[in-house]
């Protein structure tokens, strides 16, 4: 899996879904993990984009992902739901927010795309 560039995570009470894409958007991944296993599922992946909807509990998060080398994005739950493809559920919210996280450079922010 040396090809991802971008793991989109839906974070839930006790499992996370996880979307994997290559740089052109071609999906490399979809993985349900347990709470207990995602941080160990990503330190075994190459440094890329991690990106999570924001919320209270992704902040805490986002620290402990970039602590494994990775780049942390917060992207807000209302710039996820236009991306999402099909009906809504922890699998698709996870591709939207690749997506969303896709279509920022490295240095930009949330609000530069608005």
């Amino acid at each position: 899996m040396e090809d991802v560039s971008i793991i989109g995570l839906d974070i839930a009470r006790n499992t996370f879904q996880a979307h994997g894409a290559r740089a052109d958007g071609g999906v490399v991944f979809r993985k349900k993990l347990a709470r207990g296993k995602v941080l160990e599922f990503l330190s075994k992946q190459p440094a890329c984009v991690v990106a999570l909807e924001a919320c209270a509990s992704a902040h805490h998060g986002g620290r402990e992902i970039a602590a494994l080398g990775h780049e942390d994005r917060l992207i807000p739950p209302i710039y996820v739901k236009p991306f999402v493809k099909r009906q809504k559920n922890d699998a698709a919210d996870a591709e939207a927010i690749a997506e969303v996280s896709s279509r920022l450079r490295s240095n930009q922010t949330i609000r530069g795309i608005v």
